[in-house]
């Protein structure tokens, strides 16, 4: 899971799913993960004023779909649904750099369609932009810490459990919504896709560029410190095969 078409053993996703495939696996996972967001978030805001119980029930929904997403999404194209994620593949060589654009546009587009699909269940205008200020030191700190907490659970969760993966990424977001002052976006295109939501999951447009710097930077310092974490003993490379 989480594994990008390029990996060793990746090479079999590519003779078995071919980019037009992979792509609409990215944009379907990254559609539904943003609709579970928002919609969870709206229906949590409907049934109750209390912010902690509303921020509950917009929390184990996406922890649960994103367990759901990466184990039947995974096999076809990786299951990154974010790209931050992407962005770690394609700087590990594990995915070229065309393709890994062409992930990034089609989570982007998935992620916008799935506010429409989350709207239009409610009954509110499908597009909406966001009032909800979400900036300052202590936010970004909070999506930095979200994004390097998930790449390093991704990374070291194919290290060593691969199998295990969809329900690490699931735990960690379940988590992170919780100890993080941000509610972990940690991911780029949800968090365009939320900017798109005046809803309790929203976020302004203005604030989405801090948003998105902090992401990228906190995934980019996962990957550092992995590459030299799980480097075994006297190898002069870091370890890049899944656990079988």
């Amino acid at each position: 899971m989480l594994r990008s078409a390029g990996r060793a053993d990746g090479r079999h996703l590519i003779a078995t799913f071919d980019l037009p495939r992979r792509l609409a696996a990215e944009a379907l996972g990254t559609g539904l993960l943003v609709a579970t967001v928002v919609g969870s978030g709206i229906m949590a805001e409907g049934l109750t004023k209390d912010v902690a119980l509303a921020l509950l029930g917009n929390t184990l929904p996406t922890g649960a779909i994103l367990v759901v997403l990466i184990t039947i999404l995974g096999p076809i194209s990786g299951a990154h649904f974010n790209p931050a994620v992407t962005l770690i593949f394609a700087l590990k060589r594990e995915l070229p750099p065309r393709e890994a654009l062409s992930y990034i546009a089609v989570q982007v587009a998935g992620g916008i369609i799935g506010t429409v699909a989350a709207h239009a269940m409610f009954a509110l205008p499908l597009l909406d932009a966001s009032l909800k200020m979400r900036t300052g030191g202590a936010q970004w700190l909070a999506e930095s810490v979200a994004a390097f907490g998930l790449v390093a659970t991704i990374l070291a969760g194919l290290r060593f459990a691969n199998a295990s993966v969809p329900w690490l990424v699931g735990l960690y977001i379940t988590a992170a919504y919780w100890f993080t002052s941000s509610t972990s976006f940690a991911n780029p295109a949800v968090a365009i896709a939320r900017s798109m939501t005046n809803t309790f999951s929203g976020i302004r447009p203005s604030d989405l560029p801090g948003f998105i710097a902090a992401e990228l930077g906190g995934a980019v310092v996962a990957l550092m410190l992995m590459n030299w974490l799980l480097r075994a003993a006297g190898e002069g490379v870091p370890i890049a095969k899944e656990a079988q």
